[in-house]
């Protein structure tokens, strides 16, 4: 195997799979005359279905190959996008997202997977923190880059972003069709049975407490941090921003991503305590100053949220891959994306409802006194134990 070009490679299939092209699918679905409760419901359907499918996916990952999974994940996008150029009303735009939310879970820990396993291949796992760190950034740049290309076809063009996603997905699979299956991952014996491979996982983590406290932490830091990136849009609404600041706002976000990211190698060289505790107390400190409710404050903890955002899957992947053995890698890193699609699903109604009760400042802000709460206790309950 050559390294480099499966790399590479990697690399053009997160730009062209991760392409943030479809990303004001609100305002598309507005335009072809859906209510804004339609819009939301297919939003709760998109997480709902990938709540369900998140485990199997990965299950299917560790039983077959990682390029199978990934072309899947790619034919599944086509045929999603496909329906999206359809005004075939609110429940075939339904059965759209269910199918987008099967795409995101069979490439959900997969194309990470076959990336750590190709570097262990070669003898070179040290690597990976490295390459996943370029992999995040060109996945930011897609993402951001697709989102403003989008915004020039809000006009009466909003079709074309799902055309454009169409061409995409097919050229995804065209990389992937020239991928190296990793030495180290084979399909699993015939024998093998999916409850086996569950089974598996659940001893896995049952005996390793600690991944199990990782996965948690990673899926409550990521949906609240996801939940003031979304919520934080009807700010911009509500407060009429301009175009040019909310542009600014949009091309800001992805540079301050961008830094996070290529900081992240960096980070993993501290102790693992050290980290996830600094990481908390921004999370803390971003919520808490809310509370001033400026324009410029939110703007600027705007910033630093979506930084702080983009900085969790690079560490988080090298966490979990130290851990994880081989053969149920796949299914323990859906098993961490379960957690977020689990917390996604309570917190973001919950938020949402909050939000309208009291305003977004003071929701978040509400939400940082009682992290703060948390990580006192924490750290309380750890001096105790050690005195002991």
């Amino acid at each position: 195997m050559k390294i480099k070009k499966q790399l590479w490679r990697a690399y053009a299939y997160s730009f062209l799979a991760y392409c943030g092209i479809t990303q004001l699918w609100v305002i598309y679905l507005s335009q072809l005359g859906l209510s804004l409760v339609q819009v939301g419901l297919c939003e709760s359907i998109f997480h709902v279905a990938s709540f369900l499918f998140e485990v199997p996916s990965g299950v299917l990952a560790d039983r077959f190959t990682y390029k199978k999974m990934l072309t899947l994940s790619r034919i599944a996008a086509l045929i999603s996008a496909a329906m999206m150029l359809w005004q075939g009303g609110f429940w075939w735009f339904a059965v759209s997202f269910i199918i987008s939310a099967w795409s995101y879970n069979l490439q959900s820990g997969t194309l990470e997977a076959l990336v750590y396993e190709s570097l262990k291949a070669e003898g070179d796992a040290d690597a990976y923190p490295h390459a996943t760190s370029v992999m995040n950034a060109v996945i930011e740049v897609a993402a951001t880059g697709g989102l403003l290309f989008a915004g020039l076809l809000v006009h009466g063009h909003m079709a074309w972003s799902y055309i454009l996603a169409v061409i995409l997905a097919a050229l995804a699979m065209l990389v992937v069709s020239q991928l190296d299956e990793p030495t180290t991952h084979r399909p699993q014996e015939a024998h093998t049975t999916i409850k086996t491979i569950l089974n598996t996982a659940w001893q896995v983590l049952k005996n390793d407490r600690g991944l199990f406290g990782l996965m948690g932490f990673d899926a409550l830091f990521s949906a609240l941090t996801t939940g003031f990136f979304y919520y934080f849009q009807q700010v911009m609404t509500v407060r009429h921003f301009p175009s040019w600041l909310v542009t600014t706002a949009l091309a800001g976000a992805s540079l301050a991503a961008i830094i996070a990211i290529r900081i992240a190698p960096r980070l993993l060289k501290h102790a693992k305590q050290r980290v996830l505790i600094s990481l908390s107390i921004l999370l803390c400190g971003t919520f808490l100053l809310a509370s001033l409710n400026t324009s410029n404050v939110l703007v600027g903890l705007y910033l630093l949220n979506y930084a702080l955002s983009a900085l969790l899957p690079p560490i988080f992947n090298v966490y979990y891959n130290d851990r994880i053995p081989s053969e149920q890698r796949a299914t323990l890193l859906s098993v961490a994306s379960l957690l977020f699609s689990l917390a996604m699903i309570g917190l973001f109604p919950l938020l949402g409802w909050r939000i309208d009760q009291v305003g977004f400042a003071h929701t978040f802000t509400e939400v940082g006194i009682g992290l703060s709460a948390m990580l006192v206790i924490s750290w309380c309950g750890q001096q105790v134990i050690k005195r002991h």
